[in-house]
């Protein structure tokens, strides 16, 4: 979930207003045939090579003898820029950091419009024509490596954009064939059958998407997303894309207003969803609305973690695979375990100063850094 999430203005040489992509390389070796396809991302001044598409220079690196109109002094905090990395130089000096060739979590942002307007939103819907990110992200999947082994779209409700939407899913296993690919939606284009069978004949091989339901109670689930109506087209999404043979995920956040149901939920799902291919309950993330809701929605994981339990006991006794995301291990119980999964991307997960003891810190996933800054449980007991 990259895309936008590293914003920061460099000192620019060049003065384009133009944004530009760029794959990084750091290969001083490249073939000069190669080089104009590429930006060079040099560390020192030692040996900088000529013949590159762009030149971006962190702290040690000078920018002498090189053209003005295709350089860019970078600062410290972009020290993680790698090779096959891919960047957008937005006018005025500002990066986008869209992909990052070293990270297993790379999500490409579609769009921050949204028809849902739900209380704990990461990323706030904006009312807004931005479909020069969809334009983007079907230049940024050419460049990324062929390797790749998982890459996300997300949004924003990409769907808004519907059959380009559907275009770029093409778009992306014709690029990157091998790549398993995950859509983060909220499920309610696909309550329109034709959507969803168009959605299933794009034939990707290694697609799912996730999509949430936040209870069993219709009344809850709407009043969580803001929106009148959406428990009953998310359902219907989802017996479309099951009937059309295509992977689900549910995805759970856990805050105040979703944890009481948690239970029921499960049972809900288990009794009506039994077909979907994961269940993942979440914790969540202090940031963007659930900031400016933390009143509502924050509750301490102490709290429900024996309703987590029961539920993970629910879903799994019925044999659908479960995972409990963005949770640390101490505030979970330990029949949890065997489901938890570290998730938190690498580019936003901190620990707290408890941690520092703790013998199973390399397996926790442990906090936002928003939860960090913004507060977290007082119940963290490390595993001594």
């Amino acid at each position: 979930m990259l895309s936008g999430r590293v914003v920061r203005k460099s000192d620019i040489v060049s003065d384009s207003n133009e944004p530009s992509l760029f794959s990084l390389s750091t290969n001083a070796n490249l073939p000069p045939p190669l080089r104009d396809k590429k930006a060079y991302l040099a560390r020192d001044s030692s040996h900088i090579p000529s013949g590159f598409k762009h030149y971006f220079l962190l702290p040690g690196a000078s920018p002498e003898g090189l053209p003005a109109e295709k350089t860019t002094l970078l600062g410290s905090e972009f020290d993680y820029f790698g090779d096959g990395d891919i960047v957008n130089l937005m006018p005025g000096g500002r990066i986008r950091s869209l992909f990052r060739a070293n990270s297993s979590h790379n999500s490409i942002l579609l769009t921050e419009q949204c028809n849902h307007y739900c209380l704990m939103c990461s990323q706030p819907p904006k009312n807004v024509d931005d479909s020069w990110l969809l334009a983007e992200a079907f230049e940024v999947i050419k460049m990324i490596p062929r390797e790749t082994k998982e890459i996300g779209f997300t949004g924003g409700e990409p769907t808004i954009y519907g059959y380009e939407f559907l275009k770029l899913l093409q778009h992306t296993k014709s690029w990157l064939p091998q790549t398993s690919l995950h859509v983060l939606s909220n499920g309610r284009a696909f309550a329109d059958e034709a959507y969803s069978k168009a959605y299933a004949e794009v034939q990707h091989p290694d697609l799912m998407i996730g999509i949430p339901i936040y209870s069993a109670d219709a009344s809850i689930h709407d009043y969580v997303v803001q929106s009148k109506g959406a428990f009953d087209e998310t359902v219907r999404g989802v017996l479309n894309l099951k009937r059309f043979g295509q992977r689900v995920e549910i995805r759970v956040v856990i805050h105040k207003q979703t944890c009481e149901g948690l239970i029921e939920l499960a049972s809900f799902i288990s009794r009506n969803l039994l077909f979907v291919d994961q269940v993942a309950l979440m914790g969540l993330e202090h940031i963007g609305f659930a900031r400016a809701n933390i009143d509502t929605l924050w509750v301490d994981p102490i709290e429900y973690k024996d309703q987590l339990s029961e539920a993970v006991k629910i879903l799994t006794s019925y044999g659908i695979r479960t995972a409990v995301y963005n949770h640390p291990l101490c505030l979970i119980n330990s029949d949890v375990f065997p489901v938890y999964v570290k998730s938190i991307s690498d580019w936003k997960n901190e620990y707290a100063k408890e941690c520092d003891p703790c013998r199973r810190k390399s397996e926790c996933g442990g906090f936002f850094s928003s939860g960090i800054r913004n507060g977290y449980s007082q119940s963290i007991t490390p595993f001594l």
